[in-house]
């Protein structure tokens, strides 16, 4: 039996073992097809450059319309609910010219430039955040730390109210996780409620955030209807802080793991953006990039997809490829890791990266400056990853604080 046979049928092991599943598939060949925990059939593309050539390809499509009859010919309901289907309508679930206009409203607010202005209210939440866990001998770091500091930073981009902010975390959880039909459609069902009341206030009094902006656009006619409106808030909010929460605490458990690491960061402070792009390739916050289709046979490697062929690109598998990364299972934050796929490629690349980066690198110098005895308060092999083949994160993040 060759390697990949034995996880044709991917269970469990998929998300707690990534990386040894995409070494197994990968040594049958860059794109594999494997069924998926849910019974869905797909391509899974582990390797670097197939993966960076698969995201940027036209011939690889996302338009929903084409997603459902698919599902609906492999004998699975696509997300017919209402709720889910509107909050389901946006730029990453589209293909040109439809994405295309709609990233264009949105790529200001999100360049390198308008992100380092946020940089003060960033450290003061982290500041504020750390100052309530000071006393305490221990933490769990995601609840503490890594959830609340980007769900209070995009919050308060979009003009999220605070009091709002853990139910909203909540519904995202259940959006991204393996939840059943029901559990989606009821969290969708309240997270699309919710914004239809919030865009209605901020409709009638707009403040200084980026959802007043989108709505003012909206009603100026600059090509956004009041459908995309909605999709469109509900993606900044949810991918503005998933990927956060995840870089934040990934990379903490990374360096908890690796004390020589630990040690060359805290000696070299000037190391902390480079080693962002390190944790980013080394154990990134997507997994399996969202679901995309061939429009016609592909060519991948020396393998032929199909066309109508579901296709998700592993940025995981991707990125820990030593046909790109010399000794890619090594965390080394001395090393270059630019080129790294943990943000996509091509048009879908995340419009939030630039601000991904910042609270990570904020997040991850203030705490290590506060907590200079920081050390896992667990066996690493204890600890679990949330039960999600898109989103990869950590269940808990137990740490000692002294």
């Amino acid at each position: 039996m060759g390697a990949a046979e034995s996880v044709r049928n991917l269970a469990e092991d998929l998300v707690q073992e990534p990386h040894r599943i995409s070494e197994l598939l990968r040594a049958e060949g860059p794109a594999r097809k494997v069924r998926m925990p849910r019974g869905l059939d797909v391509w899974i593309v582990t390797g670097y450059a197939e993966a960076r050539a698969i995201l940027a390809d036209s011939r690889v499509g996302k338009d929903p319309a084409v997603i459902r009859r698919l599902f609906e010919r492999d004998g699975f309901e696509s997300a017919a609910d209402s709720a889910v289907r509107a909050l389901g309508g946006h730029m990453l679930n589209t293909d040109p010219p439809d994405h295309t206009r709609l990233r264009k409203l949105v790529n200001q607010a999100f360049t390198s430039r308008t992100v380092s202005r946020l940089r003060p209210r960033i450290e003061q939440i982290t500041a504020e955040l750390l100052d309530g866990i000071g006393d305490a001998e221990r933490a769990d770091l995601l609840p503490a730390f890594a959830v609340p500091l980007p769900i209070r930073v995009i919050c308060e981009l979009l003009g999220v109210h605070a009091g709002d902010q853990p139910a909203f975390a909540t519904w995202s959880n259940t959006m991204v996780a393996w939840s059943t039909p029901e559990e989606l459609q009821a969290a969708a069902a309240k997270m699309h409620a919710y914004l239809v009341d919030l865009i209605e206030e901020k409709r009638a009094e707009p403040a200084d955030d980026l959802l007043s902006g989108l709505i003012h656009a909206s009603d100026e006619g600059d090509s956004l209807s009041a459908e995309e409106l909605l999709a469109m808030a509900f993606l900044l909010l949810v991918a503005g802080f998933e990927t956060t929460v995840n870089l934040i605490a990934n990379s903490v458990f990374a360096l908890l793991r690796e004390p020589e690491q630990l040690a060359a960061l805290r000696a070299d402070p000037a190391l902390q953006p480079g080693a962002i792009e390190e944790f980013l390739r080394y154990d990134g916050a997507i997994h399996l990039a969202t679901i995309r289709f061939t429009r016609e046979p592909v060519l991948v490697g020396d393998v032929e997809i199909p066309a109508g062929e579901f296709v998700l690109v592993s940025l995981l598998g991707a990125n820990r490829d030593a046909g790109r990364f010399e000794d890619p299972h090594r965390l080394d934050v001395t090393r270059s890791a630019t080129g790294h796929l943990a943000f996509g490629h091509g048009i879908h690349y995340c419009v939030g990266a630039p601000l991904a980066r910042l609270e990570a690198e904020i997040a991850l110098r203030g705490l290590l400056e506060r907590f200079p005895a920081l050390s896992l308060d667990a066996e690493p092999e204890t600890l679990r990853w949330r039960e999600s083949t898109l989103v990869h994160g950590l269940e808990t993040l137990p740490v000692r604080l002294r």
